[in-house]
């Protein structure tokens, strides 16, 4: 069977749906194929931030998703043993509330917006291979089905919207520019959860090395997700449920805000998920959502980046398909502005990911955000990627924050002196990082260019 399109779509998840969405309203022929069958779960923490709902409903996918009835959070907070930061979200493009929706129903709501907009979902039909003409320039796909049928389809363009281990960005030999690895692992199960009186908030809390959140979702549910450091990934691996079962009974926090819930799924972990930067695009091809670029899920931001980019992706080449070297300026003008936009958020999301310890400085730093008035709001507002980390963590209140703690009494001079130590020696890091980003990218993408 050989077929002819404007846009295949490999992957029809968040970045896939939103790029079909965006292509097919716009009056460009597109297929999707999917290995799955719809609706199904995948590995995922799913909250939303403000900013989420800005993007779902800008795919015209809102009324959909509030059909499943998930929870809204207005409030959310972070919190440690001693202080905790409380309030509520800032208004983005007329959200100001939070929610936790299950993949199953949000992945079958992003679909179903796409086959409105005229865009063909096929389920249980898996990419084996790249067309390409003479020059090396993909030009289509060659797939599988559940049913062992074969074929191929022709198309301007192919995205690649296949998560973390892209098949696409196999298939086309895409390297990583930037790469870090996570210093924490997950493991999450979902709870019946009848605390009505709480379910309008999401919640985070630190002990020691250790990072749990609650995350009340549709269904009744809440998931409830740990996020120990990688030095227990064995211990997880052996004995996941005992090893879960015991984080939980050791946070007490947490476990107050179990009282009268109860466990309804298995644990499921995560263990290896290191953040990148990909090279995204090419002659013929692109990479969206994780399949081009992903970032410590301790933040929560992939799944409102895969709807964001992966619609700016279909609204940039939409008018220039049918002309390569138009498309070709819009394919890498399109991964400029996402770096450009990620690079921030990927930065502060490794800082949070390491394993530490909560450190004299930061116990300070929460101490003084929720005596603020607004405070809470202020580091929402980096979640919501209203500010950026930096205007809200800013020199001067370090010296602040680092005042306050050198005046408390059960913290030691010694200990504040070795984290910022420690703290000066990351941000010196992140700042070249920041700096080189460019250049880095180009020397990798050239240096592939000559491999291939």
């Amino acid at each position: 069977m050989s077929e002819r399109t404007d846009v295949v779509v490999v992957g029809a998840r968040c970045a896939g749906s939103a790029a079909s969405i965006a292509l097919a309203s716009r009056s460009r022929s597109v297929i999707a194929l999917d290995v799955a069958t719809f609706p199904s779960d995948t590995l995922s923490t799913h909250l939303f931030f403000p900013n989420h709902w800005a993007e779902v409903a800008a795919l015209g996918a809102l009324d959909r998703v509030m059909a499943l009835d998930p929870p809204l959070h207005p409030i959310a907070g972070i919190a440690t043993a001693r202080t905790e930061v409380l309030g509520p979200y800032t208004d983005y493009e007329g959200f100001a509330f939070g929610s936790c929706v299950r993949r199953p129903g949000l992945d079958m709501a992003l679909i179903e917006t796409a086959r409105e907009a005229g865009a063909e979902v096929r389920e249980r039909t898996r990419v084996t291979g790249l067309l390409r003409d003479g020059t090396g320039r993909v030009t289509g796909v060659e797939w599988t089905d559940h049913d062992g049928r074969t074929g191929t389809i022709e198309a301007q363009l192919v995205i690649g919207a296949d998560g973390r281990r892209s098949t696409v960005g196999r298939l086309v030999g895409t390297t990583e520019h930037h790469q870090w690895p996570n210093g924490r692992m997950m493991a999450y199960a979902y709870y019946r959860d009848p605390r009505t009186e709480l379910r309008d908030r999401a919640m985070q809390w630190r002990q020691d090395d250790e990072l749990v959140t609650v995350f009340p979702c549709d269904g009744g549910q809440s998931v409830v997700l740990l996020m120990p450091p990688t030095s227990r990934a064995q211990e997880f691996r052996e004995r996941s449920v005992e090893a879960y079962e015991k984080t939980v009974a050791s946070i007490e926090q947490l476990r107050e805000r179990l009282v009268g819930c109860e466990r309804e799924s298995n644990v499921r972990c995560s263990f290896e998920h290191p953040s990148y930067f990909r090279h995204s695009t090419g002659p013929g091809w692109a990479l969206a959502g994780d399949a081009g670029h992903f970032k410590d899920p301790v933040t929560a931001q992939g799944i409102r980046d895969a709807l964001r980019f992966g619609r700016l992706l279909g609204e940039r080449v939409a008018p220039v398909l049918d002309h390569p070297v138009q498309l070709a300026s819009a394919l890498q003008a399109w991964e400029h502005d996402r770096d450009q936009q990620c690079l921030p958020m990927y930065q502060w999301a490794n800082g949070l990911g390491l394993p530490d310890h909560v450190s004299p400085i930061e116990h300070a730093a929460y101490a003084w955000f929720a005596a603020q008035p607004g405070g809470p709001s202020e580091v929402l507002d980096v979640f919501s990627r209203k500010r950026n980390a930096d205007e809200v963590f800013t020199p001067s209140r370090l010296a602040r924050w680092i005042a306050i703690a050198l005046r408390d009494p059960t913290t030691s001079r010694g200990g504040v002196a070795r984290t910022l130590r420690r703290d000066i020696g990351r941000e010196v890091a992140r700042r070249k990082e920041l700096a080189l980003f460019e250049r880095r990218r180009t020397a990798s993408a050239r240096n592939r260019a000559t491999s291939l």
